[in-house]
């Protein structure tokens, strides 16, 4: 596994992003990385992503299937294109559309694992599914249809 997460490549005004900004420091800054042909994520939820007494608010697996999509879909674009992370132009994604079936309830304390893997990428759009898991059982399914940023996003950021 690369040392760092494609999350740590995102260009300094583009990584405030409250699930996977390495700038915010009340985000989850989650950290995506190649796992052979599917990429990985962890995150240990804290008490306060509770629902109910046990187990994790179902908009924190939302947001972590979210921004794990988007960095899949980096990383996807960097090893088609046959690039390192650290070239230029940077690819950042956003999210076009997410879509989360939850599939069992999932439990406060333990690491959750997240999986993606890259189900189409054609053009500027790629599509993922990621999976979350809790003591080795998944217990959330995602699809996330992620868009490069657009320019007009861009050039705000550096305003």
């Amino acid at each position: 596994m690369n040392l760092k997460a494609i999350q740590d490549f995102y260009p300094d005004d583009l990584s405030y992003c409250y699930g996977c900004g390495r700038l915010n420091e009340h985000g989850h800054q989650i950290k995506s990385y190649w796992d052979g042909d599917e990429t990985i994520a962890r995150f240990t939820p804290k008490p306060y992503h509770i629902a109910i007494p046990g187990y994790v608010y179902g908009g924190l697996i939302a947001s972590l299937i979210d921004c794990h999509g988007t960095g899949t879909a980096a990383l996807a674009s960097y090893r088609a294109e046959g690039r390192e992370p650290d070239t230029f132009p940077p690819f950042r994604f956003v999210t076009a559309s997410l879509q989360v079936d939850f599939l069992r309830p999932t439990p406060l304390g333990t690491e959750l694992e997240l999986r993606g893997k890259v189900l189409e990428l054609k053009g500027r759009k790629v599509i993922s599914e990621i999976t979350v898991s809790a003591n080795g059982e998944i217990s959330a399914r995602g699809k996330v249809v992620a868009v490069q940023m657009p320019e007009k996003m861009l050039d705000q950021s550096k305003a």
